[in-house]
Parts: structure tokens; C-alpha cells; sequence
């Protein structure tokens, strides 16, 4: 038996941001399809986009074909809120944040050379003593090496807020580590040993926000006894299969990324109960995410999501906070999800708690109390 022809396809020239992007398109398509395909390619949401061919603007509903959008049609694509819809798929480019912290830093060289004599005079033992290794804001280019030598002694390393470009094998050294703190530094994919990171059974909380990772490798699945992950404001595009690996992980903080879609397994995670994917490029949630049964806090502003997992309500039984600002997702929708009822209870109660101890404590009505219900 022969199989079916694929369906005709036409090749729309969108012209954006001083490009033109060549996106194909089924020859039934709607604008609104049309917008879909262009979200990845220019990090403009949906609800941002203007498509305009031949002086007329594209209803979203309408097919490309009865408005004359052909093969070989060129149109032009107006982002009317921002070339990133909301908060934007990324707020700080780390790369060039990390620059002007090193040109910064350049034109401070005697205060810098100072601080770094200062660093090298600290003793090991006093580290060792506490387990305690605090060295943010202070103009690092790389790990001193001294932290390295304290071995099985250190259980936090904060080096946030510094010009750290790698971090070498030597980390498997601290085989007690239990809090990595690598915030707003400079680090990119192939700078990293993620082989000495996975010898650190021991580390509860992994930071790498506000750097310049695009991937993250599938052996970030053998880091089971993470409980948070923050990967915030970097350029992700997707997250590897083996996340769903992480059992007993609570947090996920990865929002202002560029991921486009989560894999199924990440409803193996478990223990999540605070998940935050907002600012990203996002137009579906997987079903699985339903078996996040622990999940009380979502959030999923500025995506371009449309509608939520069909059992997601009725699975995750225990969320309170839902933010989906920025997306299109309605009340109207909202309310047409099974257990919507349950969890509008379970929101409101939690508001009203926390307007019941300001009242208490100040004696005062404070409507900032309202906030989970304006994220709806």
C-alpha cells in the first residue's frame, strides 16, 4: 500500500531585525501557525507579532492562502512590544556583563593586585575551620588554587559575581561540598569539568546563573543528591533527558533561557515543589509534568504557551502559586481544566491567610497581598 503524499508546503521570506528569514510553512497554514514557526527563530512571542504582506496585516485565524501569502511571499514581521515579548527569552547578556566586570576591573589594577594579595595571604585553615569559602565580588579570574588544597574540609564555595571563566577537574577535591555557588561569573560550556563536579556526591545545591552555557551534558542525571539547580539567565535550549534522574531535586530556577521544549522525563523528578521556566520559548508543557505531585509553585511568564496539560490540576494537587502573565493562556481556558476549582480554592485560602496576618500585624489592608491572583 502506498503511502499518502506529504502536504504541499510554500516558502514564506520573513523580513525581521534586518534579516530575512526563509521559514517553511504547510500550504493550509494560518497566521497564526506562521507566528508559532517564527518564535524560536526570533524570540518574539506570538501575541508580539505584527505579520504585514503587501501593506495588510494577517488576521491570526486566517489561512496564508486567502490572504495571498504564496511561495516566495515576503513578509514583514513587527515585534510591537519589544524584540523579546515581556522579560525577554534572556535580561543579561553574562558575556558582556563579565567584560565590563573585567574592564572594570582593568582600570582598577592596583586595587585589584591588592585584593588579590590580600586572598593569597588567607590561611586554609581558617576555611578549613568554618568549611566556609566565601570569595563573591572579588575580581577572580579563576579559583584560587588554595581552595583546592582544602580538600574534604569544605562544605559551601560561593565565587558568584566574579570574571571566572572555568573550573577545572581539581573540584572533585571537595568531596564534602555541599553548596557551589558560581553565579554571574563567565563560564561557558566547554570550560567546565562536569566530570569532577559528578564526583561531588555530596552537593545539594549547584548555582550556574548568569553565565554563558548553552548545553548542559546528560551526565548531570548522576548528581542525585541535588535538591536545587539554578541555571537562570544563561542560553539554554533545551534540558538534557537525564534530568528526570534527579529524585530528590526541589528547586529549578531556569528562567531568561532560549529552551523551546522540556523532555517527558522530567516528570521523574519527583520531588520538585518550585519550578521556574518563565522567560523562555516555550509552547507546550509535556503531560508528564503532571506527576510533579509535590509542585507548589509554577512559574511560566512570558512563554508561548497556550494551554496547560490536560490532567495537570488534578494531578498536581498541591500547587498554590501559578504565574502565566506574559502568555496565552486565559482565565476563560483556565476554567475548562479539570480541578481548577480545587486549586482556585487552594489560592484563594493561601491569599486570604496572608491578608488575615497583615491585617493582624498592621492593622491595615495591604492589596499587595493580592499577588497570586493578578498572575492569573
Amino acid at each position: 500500500m502506498e503511502s499518502s503524499p506529504p502536504p504541499p508546503t510554500i516558502t514564506v521570506q520573513v523580513k525581521f531585525g534586518g534579516r530575512t528569514i526563509p521559514v517553511e510553512v504547510p500550504a493550509a497554514a494560518t497566521a497564526a501557525d506562521l507566528k508559532r514557526l517564527l518564535q524560536p527563530l526570533t524570540n518574539v512571542l506570538p501575541r508580539g507579532q505584527r505579520l504585514i504582506c503587501k501593506g495588510k496585516v494577517l488576521a491570526d485565524a486566517a489561512s496564508l492562502s486567502s490572504m495571498q501569502v504564496v511561495n516566495g511571499s515576503k513578509v514583514m514581521l513587527m515585534a510591537s512590544q519589544g524584540l523579546h515579548q515581556g522579560d525577554g527569552p534572556i535580561t543579561k547578556n553574562s558575556s558582556v556583563s563579565a567584560a565590563s566586570t573585567r574592564k572594570a576591573s582593568n582600570a582598577k589594577e592596583a586595587q585589584t593586585q591588592k585584593l588579590d594579595t590580600n586572598i593569597s595571604k588567607i590561611r586554609p585553615e581558617r576555611w578549613k575551620a568554618t568549611g566556609i569559602i566565601a570569595l563573591s565580588d572579588s575580581s577572580l579570574k579563576a579559583v584560587p588554587e588554595e581552595v583546592w588544597g582544602c580538600g574534604s574540609s569544605i562544605r559551601v564555595l560561593d565565587v558568584s559575581n566574579n570574571c571566572i571563566e572555568a573550573i577545572p577537574q581539581e573540584v572533585a577535591a571537595l568531596k564534602s561540598l555541599q553548596k557551589l555557588i558560581l553565579t554571574a561569573n563567565d563560564i561557558a560550556d566547554g570550560n567546565i569539568s562536569w566530570e569532577g563536579l559528578t564526583c561531588v556526591q555530596t552537593l545539594t545545591v549547584l548555582s550556574l546563573s548568569q553565565n554563558r552555557l548553552v548545553t548542559l551534558p546528560s551526565s548531570l542525571g548522576s548528581m542525585t543528591h541535588l535538591r536545587e539547580l539554578r541555571i537562570a539567565n544563561n542560553r539554554l535550549e533545551n534540558l538534557p533527558v537525564e534530568i528526570g534522574l534527579l529524585k530528590h531535586l526541589e528547586i529549578l530556577i531556569a528562567n531568561n533561557n532560549r529552551i523551546t521544549s522540556l523532555p517527558s522525563s522530567i516528570g521523574g523528578c519527583e520531588s520538585l515543589n518550585e519550578v521556574d521556566l518563565s522567560s523562555n520559548l516555550l509552547a507546550e508543557l509535556p503531560e508528564a509534568f503532571g506527576n510533579l505531585r509535590h509542585l507548589k509553585a509554577l512559574s511560566v511568564r512570558n512563554n508561548g504557551l497556550t494551554s496547560l496539560p490536560s490532567a495537570f490540576f488534578m494531578k498536581c494537587s498541591q500547587l498554590i502559586t501559578l504565574d502565566l502573565h506574559g502568555t496565552e493562556i486565559t482565565n476563560d481556558v483556565l476554567r475548562q481544566v479539570d480541578g481548577w476549582e480545587e486549586f482556585d480554592e487552594r489560592r484563594r485560602k493561601k491569599h486570604q491567610k496572608q491578608l488575615d496576618f497583615r491585617v493582624g500585624s498592621s492593622g491595615v489592608f495591604d492589596e499587595g497581598a493580592d499577588d497570586d491572583y493578578r498572575r492569573l
